[in-house]
């Protein structure tokens, strides 16, 4: 191998190593500065973030999220944020408002608008639209002597900060405060309002979160299909009543009707004997079984099954209101729903 070629081969990892160096320095840089801008938003939020709130929560309609360009994605994303966490939220594209898409923003509606300097020209019609109508008009931009802002009955004024990119020209930083300003106003929406893990489950009945938000009522059998017995009742007829359920197990329930004791298949096993027939379910059950609230997750249903390290696994929970129960779920109701 020649000189200049050994100090070529030698060189190449020590290239890898600046060129990884460089790269993490830079990203270390640009995270640091939204860091910062970030900082600075949550330092500036004041009165006009509740007025805002406030115009949206009194309208009766939606909030028409609107912008163009990455202003526009953003929107895109806010306004399917404000949909999925209880309040009702489209985006209409700045552009196609003028032909036709102002149709889509009724009088019962706030309009949302977002501009990084307030001045684009593509927001004008959506703006005089608003005035005409009197349609609540709430901006989100970095210049408060803007048209948009001047025009605006609240403004969420983004503080000055500098841009990532190492021109200062590339939207990255005050992207990133604009996608934060419209978390802020969704999530403290979302609080005003009460909006439960209920609620977002029914708008999220898709995909694995769906499956994660299902309650113990969604899969529960309930009614006719609940194996229960009372106390004195012969083992005889508990064995059918186990075997007619497919539950491999019932319930003991008293005369309220409350369920004191559950008889599993465990149980016919610890007992068995000549007699055992003969016996009677309370002599037979055990007491104080583990049982679970309709409206408990199916998560947490399962993790009650599985046990811990005082707890051996179990396969059935009856489900129970006021002492009474109300339905049975098993673990392979939890599994074929996709619950884990």
């Amino acid at each position: 191998m020649t000189r200049q070629a050994h100090q070529e081969a030698t060189s190449r990892p020590d290239a890898a190593k600046k060129r990884v160096h460089d790269d993490l320095t830079v990203a270390r840089r640009v995270l640091a500065q939204e860091v910062a801008g970030l900082e600075a938003l949550a330092q500036a939020l004041g009165p006009s973030f509740v007025a805002a709130l406030d115009r949206i929560e009194a309208v009766p309609g939606r909030v028409v999220v609107t912008g163009i360009g990455k202003s526009g994605h953003i929107g895109r994303k806010i306004a399917a944020t404000m949909a999925s966490t209880g309040t009702p939220a489209l985006f209409v594209h700045a552009g196609e408002a003028s032909h036709g898409d102002l149709g889509m923003i009724t009088r019962e509606d706030a309009v949302l608008a977002l501009s990084n300097s307030g001045d684009t020209p593509e927001l004008s019609d959506i703006i005089a639209y608003t005035r005409r109508f009197a349609i609540p008009l709430i901006a989100l931009t970095s210049r408060a002597d803007s048209a948009l802002a001047r025009q605006a009955d609240v403004t969420l004024l983004l503080p000055r900060a500098e841009e990532a990119c190492p021109m200062g020209l590339a939207p990255t930083t005050s992207t990133t405060l604009m996608i934060a300003m419209g978390d802020a106003v969704a999530v403290a929406l979302l609080e005003r309002k009460g909006f439960t893990a209920t609620g977002f489950r029914d708008l999220h009945p898709g995909g694995q979160l769906g499956k994660r938000l299902l309650s113990v009522a969604d899969l529960m059998h309930a009614s006719t299909e609940l194996p229960l017995v009372m106390p004195q009742t012969r083992m005889a007829d508990v064995l059918l009543e186990m075997t007619a359920k497919h539950f491999g197990c019932v319930g003991v329930t008293d005369k309220k009707g409350r369920l004191i004791g559950i008889i599993t298949d465990g149980d016919l096993r610890r007992h068995m004997s000549r007699d055992l027939l003969e016996a009677s379910a309370e002599t037979v059950m055990t007491a104080h079984p583990r049982t679970i609230r309709p409206t408990i997750l199916a998560a947490e249903a399962v993790r009650i099954m599985n046990g811990d390290e005082d707890e051996r696994p179990i396969t059935v929970l009856f489900v129970v209101e006021d002492e009474l129960p109300i339905g049975i779920l098993h673990i392979h109701d939890c599994l074929r729903a996709g619950v884990v």
